[in-house]
């Protein structure tokens, strides 16, 4: 086991350039004895203790003044189970690692995010989603996780064993434990179907119920100061496999998606007054386009352009409502927005804070590129967000506390308590815990 200071001068960055802290002293544990072991000292020089992951959250979820754990080393699969159809894997594990494992066993996640940059603890901890009609977050693939608790001890949890962890374990926000191993379902391989194709707004609200029931997978992006959106739908194929050509991809997702997009956003950044011209011109770029392939392929793409995230869950039935206040507001506040905002779906699932706990929801996510005023629009969002009962996703920007929280969470003061129960002490608490759940 390593003790290191963070970064330059010490310092801890997250991906999205919004955080920024000064741990005490950075482990980098080789074992679960080694960081149960790390977590005791801790206790013992009176310093709180946080893990971290990609850094991938734009909160300060991660954040700390004391120890920062750092899992690159806890990482691989330990067992595969295919009597049971489960993978066990270690906690940092970055999912492109776990995937193209799973890929060559002949195995697959049944849905997961757009990236795969995150750590497999980083990315349930936080809630990740893709967008499902009846297959929910990563989290809620999850059979049986292992953590070390405040004390330094090591618990194991599924639905039989230490059943009230699990329930709330699953999406934890590293309050309750360090995620050391997460056991997931899986499935034999399978290839998808991607259909991507531009759609006006309008008919996308109009049809969204039908889109969404039609379809396994449904997503849409909807470019301000447009009525235009560029769809996505995702659906099992018997095949053959046909894969994005490489000339094709490579123009597409890396020159349009990537470079391209990129210097829209810096010309748009020096000169905000030609943003709408942009996105005129940038919800045309994109062609429609048919592809099948292994599912990591189609449901994660590369995103190389930096930017700071809004995102909430709202219930599924009051999405079209939410977006058409959202364009709205756009529309008559004078905002220049250079970013699409995306919207995704989840089937209700049964974790304690999960955003989709309880009730089927709908994901609208706001962006704005890395390094521009955000705080004027994600405020303007935000309220119409609130009033629709929003959830907001754990790792991204939103000033709600935990009054509010219990107010949206029917299942709040369950984790709460478990949290009283596990960490008495506060070992895992920081400032954002501190706001979101309470002292």
């Amino acid at each position: 086991m390593s003790s290191t200071a963070s970064g330059k001068n010490g310092t801890w960055r997250n991906w999205g350039g919004t955080v920024a802290a000064r741990p005490a002293r950075e482990v980098t544990p080789a074992s679960v004895e080694e960081l149960a072991a790390a977590v005791r000292r801790a206790a013992e020089d009176g310093l709180k203790v946080k893990a971290v992951g990609s850094g991938h959250s734009f909160t300060s979820i991660a954040a700390t003044d004391g120890v920062l754990i750092r899992p690159q080393l806890l990482t691989g699969i330990r067992t595969v189970d295919r009597e049971n159809m489960t993978v066990t894997v270690e906690a940092g594990t970055p999912l492109k690692r776990l995937n193209v494992a799973l890929a060559r066993e002949g195995l697959s996640l049944t849905n997961m995010g757009d990236i795969m940059e995150q750590t497999v603890s980083g990315a349930t901890s936080t809630g990740t989603h893709g967008t499902g009609r009846e297959s929910g977050s990563i989290a809620a693939q999850i059979k049986a996780l292992e953590l070390v608790t405040a004390d330094g001890s090591v618990l194991t949890c599924s639905e039989k064993e230490n059943p009230e962890v699990f329930a709330a374990a699953r999406i934890g926000l590293g309050a309750l434990g360090v995620v050391t191993a997460i056991t997931f379902a899986v499935e034999p391989a399978f290839l998808l179907h991607a259909r991507e194709e531009p759609m006006p707004f309008d008919k996308v609200l109009a049809d969204f119920d039908e889109l969404w029931a039609e379809n396994e997978h449904f997503e849409f992006y909807w470019f301000p100061h447009t009525g235009s959106t560029n769809t996505k739908r995702n659906n099992r194929s018997a095949g053959p496999r046909r894969p994005v050509g490489q000339l094709a991809g490579w123009f597409e997702d890396e020159f349009l998606s990537n470079g391209v997009f990129q210097a829209a956003q810096w010309v748009g950044r020096a000169v905000p007054a030609t943003i709408p011209t942009i996105a005129q011109v940038s919800s045309k770029a994109l062609s429609a386009r048919t592809y099948t392939d292994i599912p990591y392929k189609v449901f994660t793409s590369p995103r190389r352009v930096r930017f700071v995230e809004m995102e909430y869950a709202v219930p599924r039935q009051a999405v079209t409502e939410v977006l058409r206040e959202l364009k709205a507001m756009v529309e008559r506040s004078g905002l220049r927005i250079s970013f699409p905002v995306e919207v995704r779906t989840a089937p209700a699932d049964d974790i304690t804070l999960s955003t989709a706990s309880g009730r089927d929801s709908a994901y609208v996510a706001v962006h704005m590129v890395k390094g521009t005023p955000y705080q004027k629009y994600f405020t303007a969002a935000e309220r119409i967000f609130v009033a629709h009962e929003g959830r907001p996703h754990w790792g991204k920007v939103h000033t709600r506390d935990a009054e509010y929280f219990a107010g949206v969470y029917p299942r709040f003061e369950e984790f709460t308590a478990l949290r009283d129960r596990l960490d008495p002490d506060r070992r895992f608490q920081n400032d954002y815990l501190r706001r979101v759940l309470g002292p």
